[in-house]
């Protein structure tokens, strides 16, 4: 199962207590007050890892508290600090204030570091407070709590380049073709029940990432289908690729497909339509019939059409050319 959005209480780890403890050792006649502070509490630090690719590993987890100080000593022993708790996340997440949903940090760049919850300080010891007037306090205070906060973390992937298209438009043949990346190929909707992750890797070993959303269909910006749960993925990207069926296979029109695309992606966030863009035609080895009426109605330049066959491989050399310019080109500018 694929997680991108979990909601989880944080708690700070409590100030270690300070004690109260008296000097006691022979040819010491006054040898006063001897009580250590307790250690500082462990703080909860996220951090983005750009190995990881979901919040999976916070699926489960309701609450996740982090080291509590340890109590002073005698001998005005400082207690043991608490360990800081560092939580990895993926390159893209968002934290979000659990209750008013305010962003509070965007983790966009690898091992970035947001500090959410600072432990509490520790207790005084009563050595702490001798002083010339008071040479014997009998007086501790216990360690202060750490900050404890309700959280939102969202994941929102960053790609160079996001596919999207109806189910069985061939959006995972094309990303299993193009990469190494092996994903689930079927002939039936929705077969692709996550987001995939790959990259095209060039001769000058630069890349470019591909994100594979599962198969949008209309009303999807209100939460049909898997909706909203990956529509929120392709905001990050910098390239947009829309992924046609021309074949008519699911007895659907191919420039109708292509409308409901921009449609939902306007309906979910009107700039994802500022984005740079090309159209896959695809499937072009079971015939070219919807080919001309498509080319007729397509209101933009036909350099951004590409007729390709993901499945045979075919026309995809200067389909991959463009979208890497495309892609280097703008970069981090929409992310």
């Amino acid at each position: 199962m694929f997680t991108d959005q979990v909601k989880i209480k944080f708690s700070a780890g409590k100030g270690g207590d300070g004690v109260i403890s008296w000097r006691r050792e022979k040819y010491i006649p006054k040898g006063g007050p001897y009580g250590g502070n307790g250690g500082l509490g462990g703080s909860i630090i996220i951090k983005s890892d750009p190995q990881i690719y979901s919040l999976d590993d916070f699926r489960n987890r309701r609450h996740i508290p982090a080291d509590k100080g340890g109590s002073g000593g005698t001998q005005n022993k400082q207690g043991r600090r608490g360990k800081d708790l560092i939580l990895k996340v993926p390159c893209g997440t968002l934290i979000r204030d659990g209750v008013s949903g305010t962003l509070l940090y965007d983790l966009t760049e690898p091992n970035e570091e947001f500090m959410l919850c600072r432990g509490g300080e520790g207790g005084k010891g009563n050595t702490f407070f001798k002083s010339p007037t008071h040479r014997a306090p009998a007086k501790c205070t216990p360690g202060k709590p750490g900050e404890v906060c309700d959280v939102e973390l969202e994941l929102k992937l960053i790609a160079d380049v996001g596919f999207m298209g109806f189910p069985n438009a061939g959006k995972s043949t094309l990303l299993s073709t193009l990469s190494a990346v092996d994903v689930k190929i079927a002939a039936y909707p929705f077969t692709t029940l996550k987001p995939n992750l790959s990259f095209i890797e060039f001769d000058d070993f630069s890349r470019i990432y591909l994100a594979d959303i599962p198969g949008i269909i209309p009303d999807a910006h209100a939460d049909r289908g898997l909706g909203l749960s990956f529509l929120r993925h392709v905001e990050r990207s910098s390239t947009l690729i829309y992924i046609i069926d021309l074949s008519g296979e699911e007895e659907r029109d191919p420039f109708e497909d292509f409308l409901t695309l921009r449609a939902e992606a306007e309906a979910y966030s009107p700039a994802i339509l500022n984005k740079p863009f090309l159209v896959a035609l695809n499937k072009m080895d079971k015939g070219d019939k919807n080919l001309a009426d498509f080319k007729k109605r397509y209101p933009f330049p036909m350099e951004t059409l590409f007729e390709i066959s993901a499945l045979k491989a075919t026309g995809l050399s200067p389909f991959t050319a463009k979208m890497r310019e495309l892609a280097q080109k703008n970069g981090k500018k929409y992310r």
